[in-house]
């Protein structure tokens, strides 16, 4: 890592990407009212993290806001997000961090970034013991005129600015009333204030969230037919727990149609006869490191769209507080798997996963070449523009070069 920041081999480097401002969240007055008026999502690193430093500097600065309680697993070496949680502390507005100490090679960095909250006034928990805390959420609690109404951030990847602009990451704002309330209990619960119960829309490991993902799994076989398939679409970094392979054998024995994007370890063998013939796996590896997790499940036409902190690891789903949420938003849902689908479509960047366990790297054939992080970057750039038409050019060039 330290390597590639050495001078005298710019030469080499490719031209860096800056993330772009998010439109909504650039041209809003009034970010409350922005996020009370639908769901809002941003897609990191094509569009910067500002809406968050945003969120939560607006949250530590409103003399509205009462309280901020939050997950921290990995921050930046120096993470403004620490700095808006130290403000808020100090502007007397209640804060809770649940700071996990033992996310590895960063232990040293939380354990002062703890003494700093406390410091500053913030009430700071180490974690639930015998759980590591992967779950990405932060709920702000505000005062408005119709009463106490609360506000959401979720994420697929770490409040980290650097890493925002290197791990391809969905974030989430909401101020819908059942999503909030269930952020609010899960705090609860992982602050030791009430025991797990059901919630209304999220489901969290260990609890249930393996149900969760083995019951949607199922309902899909249930529902597919040999005149209408049943279909999933799931990206994720890993693919490794046995029982939800399992589940996706058997969803694939009775017809439904799976496709996977899996960047790293994956322990499903697709397209073998009788087992997985219905299975693709594809893995992309580019610029950027693929680091959301997105689902798709088509329900026999009522489509159910998800994301989570959460990997399909036995680690994730039985050793960590992680969180699937549901997307909702009619908009937001068509955004994510607009997402998903472009995945399928790359034929540059992506390596396809034989039932013998080889990688074969995909080219392309009679069909146009497309590369989903380039086409990501363009439509980044083409959103900052405002709908000006911009001429063509490579965003992400195949061959490095020079630096100016």
């Amino acid at each position: 890592m330290e390597l590639v920041h050495q001078p005298r081999f710019e030469n080499l480097r490719r031209p860096a990407w800056v993330p772009k401002p998010n439109p909504e969240f650039e041209q809003a007055a009034d970010l409350w009212a922005l996020i009370r008026e639908r769901d809002r999502m941003v897609h990191h690193p094509y569009e910067s993290f500002d809406s968050v430093l945003r969120f939560l500097s607006e949250a530590a600065s409103d003399p509205d806001v009462l309280a901020i309680k939050q997950t921290l697993y990995r921050t930046d070496r120096n993470s403004l997000v620490i700095k808006s949680l130290e403000k808020a502390a100090e502007n007397g507005k209640q804060v809770t961090v649940l700071l996990e100490l033992k996310a590895r090679f960063d232990e040293e960095r939380n354990i002062e970034w703890a003494r700093r909250l406390e410091n500053a006034g913030a009430s700071v928990l180490y974690g639930v013991a015998g759980l590591k805390t992967h779950a990405k959420a932060c709920l702000v609690v505000r005062r408005e005129i119709e009463g106490i109404r609360r506000y959401v951030h979720l994420a697929t990847g770490n409040y980290n600015e650097k890493t925002a602009e290197l791990y391809s990451d969905i974030g989430f704002f909401s101020a819908n009333e059942a999503l909030t309330a269930d952020i609010a209990q899960f705090f609860n619960v992982i602050t030791g204030f009430s025991h797990p119960s059901s919630f209304n829309k999220i489901e969290i490991s260990p609890q249930g969230l393996r149900r969760r993902l083995k019951r949607l799994i199922l309902r899909e076989g249930m529902r597919s037919h040999k005149n209408k398939p049943g279909l999933i679409l799931a990206k994720m970094n890993s693919l490794v727990d046995a029982e939800i392979i399992e589940a996706l054998y058997r969803a694939s024995q009775q017809g439904v149609q799976i496709r996977l994007n899996v960047r790293g370890i994956c322990c499903l063998r697709p397209g073998v006869k009788g087992l997985s013939e219905t299975i693709e796996v594809t893995s992309i590896v580019d610029l950027f490191l693929e680091h959301s997790r997105l689902f798709y499940f088509q329900n026999g036409g009522d489509e159910e769209v998800y994301f989570s902190s959460a990997d399909w690891m036995p680690r994730n789903l039985d050793r960590r507080l992680e969180i699937l949420c549901p997307v909702d938003d009619a908009k937001r849902k068509a955004e994510v798997l607009e997402i998903l689908k472009l995945y399928y479509k790359d034929n540059v960047k992506s390596w396809t996963l034989e039932p013998d366990g080889s990688y074969r790297k995909n080219v392309p054939g009679s069909e146009k070449s497309f590369r989903v992080q380039e086409y990501l970057c363009r439509k980044a750039e083409e959103g900052q523009a405002a709908g000006q038409k911009r001429p063509e050019q490579e965003l992400i060039p195949q061959k490095p070069k020079n630096e100016s």
